[in-house]
C-alpha cells in the first residue's frame, strides 16, 4: 500500500467562510477556522478549498489567495491539501502549480464534473495532472455530484502513477466500492470514506481513514471509533457510531439536504461563535427550526 501516514485517518475539508453582508470571502475568519482546527486536534490533515469548502464558488484568485491566506496562517503545523478541481485540465494544473508553489503537502483532483467524460478521459484528466507536478495527488470520486465515477479498472490504471497516493471515495452512494478498489488496485492505494456514516463500513473493506466535514464539529469523537476500531475494540466503536449517527441525521437537515455544507457551517458557528453559518448562493443557509435541531443533538453529545 502505498504510504498514506503523513496526512493521516482524518482529514477536514474546510468550511469556506463567508460575509453575511455581500457573500464576499471572509480570510481573517478563515484563518481563524483553520487555526480552531489545529488547535482542538480535529483533523490530521486540512483540505482546502473543497466539496466542503465551496471550491465551485471560489474564482480563480479566490481560491489562490485562501491557499495563501491558510499556509501563511498554519505554516508546516499540519500537513495541507490543496484542493485543486476543475473541469479542464489546463486549470487544474495552474492551481495545482500554485498549490506547489505555495509549499502545499499535496492536491485534491475531483473527476472532471458535468460534462460526464468516458473512463480513458478520466484517466488522461488525472494522468496529466500527476505528471505536471511533484507533489502527491489524491483522486476524489463523488458521483452524486459530478455525475461519473471512477471504475475500479480505471483506479487500477491510476494506482500506477507515482504521484497518485489515495482515492477519496463517496462510500454511501456505493457502499461496496471500496473492496472493488482494493481488489482492482491489489490494495496498494489507500482509500478514504468521502461519507461521515460509512467510515466503520469502508475501514471494514481496507480503508484507512476519512475526509470529514462533519470533523469540524466531531473530530475527536471520530478519531475516538476510528482507534476503537483498528484496536479491535468493536463494541466502542459501534457504541460512538451510534453516538454520532443523530449528528449526521441533522446535516441533513429537515428537508434531507445533498448537500450537508450549509448544515455543517452552521453547527460550527454554534460550537464556537465564528461567523460561518453563510453559504454561497445557491446553497441557502440553516432555518431557525433547522438551527434548533443542530442544539439539541450538539447538548445530547455534550458538545454545547
Amino acid at each position: 500500500m502505498k504510504d498514506f501516514t503523513k496526512f493521516g485517518r482524518i482529514l477536514v475539508p474546510m468550511i469556506t467562510p463567508f460575509k453575511k453582508i455581500d457573500q464576499s470571502v471572509d480570510y481573517k475568519t478563515a484563518k481563524m477556522v483553520a487555526r480552531y482546527l489545529v488547535e482542538k486536534k480535529l483533523c490530521d490533515s486540512l483540505i482546502i478549498a473543497g466539496t466542503t469548502g465551496e471550491f465551485y464558488t471560489l474564482s480563480f484568485k479566490e481560491r489562490v489567495k485562501l491557499f495563501e491566506q491558510i499556509k501563511e496562517e498554519l505554516g508546516n503545523k499540519i500537513s495541507l491539501i490543496a484542493g485543486v478541481g476543475a473541469v479542464y485540465v489546463k486549470e487544474v494544473i495552474e492551481y495545482t502549480k500554485m498549490a506547489e508553489k505555495l509549499g502545499y503537502d499535496a492536491v485534491m483532483v475531483v473527476a472532471p464534473y458535468y460534462c460526464k467524460p468516458e473512463q480513458e478521459g478520466i484517466f488522461e484528466h488525472f494522468k496529466q495532472i500527476a505528471q505536471s507536478t511533484s507533489l502527491p495527488v489524491m483522486v476524489y470520486n463523488i458521483p452524486l455530484f459530478t455525475g461519473v465515477n471512477i471504475e475500479p479498472q480505471t483506479l487500477a490504471k491510476l494506482s500506477e502513477i507515482e504521484k497518485i497516493f489515495a482515492i477519496k471515495d463517496e462510500a454511501g452512494i456505493n457502499p461496496l466500492q471500496a473492496t472493488e478498489y482494493a481488489r482492482a488496485t491489489k490494495g496498494k492505494l489507500p482509500v478514504y470514506s468521502g461519507d461521515d456514516t460509512m467510515v466503520l463500513q469502508v475501514l471494514l473493506q481496507g480503508g484507512v481513514g476519512v475526509v470529514s466535514g462533519g470533523s469540524h464539529i466531531i473530530g475527536d469523537l471520530m478519531r475516538d471509533m476510528i482507534e476503537s476500531f483498528l484496536k479491535n475494540r468493536i463494541d466502542e466503536a459501534k457504541e460512538i457510531y451510534q453516538k454520532l449517527f443523530n449528528v449526521f441525521v441533522a446535516f441533513r437537515g429537515l428537508k434531507n439536504r445533498i448537500n450537508p455544507t450549509p448544515m455543517i457551517k452552521a453547527a460550527f458557528e454554534v460550537l464556537t461563535g465564528l461567523p460561518t453559518s453563510t453559504p454561497r448562493m445557491p446553497l441557502l443557509p440553516a432555518t431557525e427550526e433547522e438551527l434548533n435541531m443542530i442544539k439539541t443533538v450538539l447538548k445530547k453529545i455534550g458538545k454545547i
